[in-house]
């Protein structure tokens, strides 16, 4: 079994740390390196996080320039083989996970799979509206981001820090890179991620779809970029009508 790296990133969330910290420390893999980088958390986080300090590997608290420059000092200190990110109010689907994914196929580049979303009160919402793709590559993203960043275990050799330049979609960014350098991507086929609907680039739509826009120019071109935009739109446009008329 490869080692894991997970790296939650919190800050001032009491209300969902607990539940995030649980869904590592339950893991039936117990090759899992488990590291905590708070922002300087005011609200008790800390306090939360560190109840579990004999199961966290690497517990950090200090302030930061934001989410992807907490990303960038987990990535520093991790070894595992494997990263993985669940941040803070988000879990892994089920305590056999990560078990099952490196299962599935030893020796892949990056494992994904699906994601169950959640709202504010835990409530399932259901498969996110981008599926994840049977198959994966880097041009997969230019319909669309449909695999999230907590579905995507990518080995560490691959990574390359968060690029600071973005504020909002930098992860997209960074799972492109990683996909670029990738010989094996394997789809394990399964739910592996829980998310909690929210977040920056939910809060700065605007400004992360415009980011989003640039990263998708900068690696599958302008016009091409634009035409997907298009499809895009017109399968969001299908997408509502249709959920419309299963709710009518």
């Amino acid at each position: 079994m490869p080692k894991l790296t997970i790296i939650t990133i919190v800050y001032n969330n009491v209300r969902d740390i607990e539940r995030t910290i649980k869904s590592i420390t339950n893991q039936t893999c117990k090759s899992i390196e488990y590291i905590v980088i708070d922002g300087a958390s005011t609200d008790g986080t800390l306090e939360v996080v560190n109840k579990y300090q004999t199961q966290v590997s690497k517990i950090v608290s200090e302030p930061d320039k934001g989410i992807y420059d907490a990303m960038n000092k987990g990535l520093a200190l991790a070894t595992g083989d494997y990263v993985l990110f669940m941040n803070s109010g988000d879990e892994i689907y089920d305590e056999h996970t990560v078990e099952d994914v490196f299962d599935s196929a030893p020796g892949a580049d990056i494992y994904y799979g699906e994601t169950e979303m959640y709202n504010d009160k835990w409530e399932n919402l259901g498969r996110r509206r981008h599926e994840a793709p049977e198959h994966f590559d880097w041009t997969s993203f230019k319909y669309g981001m449909n695999i999230s960043h907590q579905a995507i275990y990518i080995r560490r050799s691959i990574v390359t820090p968060y690029d600071l330049s973005y504020k909002y979609s930098s992860d997209i960014d960074w799972i492109i890179k990683a996909a670029k350098k990738a010989s094996n991507i394997v789809n394990v086929h399964r739910y592996v991620a829980k998310y909690l609907v929210g977040g920056m680039s939910k809060k700065k739509h605007r400004e992360s779809l415009k980011e989003r826009f640039n990263i998708f120019t900068k690696y599958y071109g302008l016009i091409p970029n634009i035409f997907n935009h298009l499809i895009i739109a017109g399968n969001l446009v299908m997408y509502f009508l249709k959920h419309r008329r299963t709710n009518d």
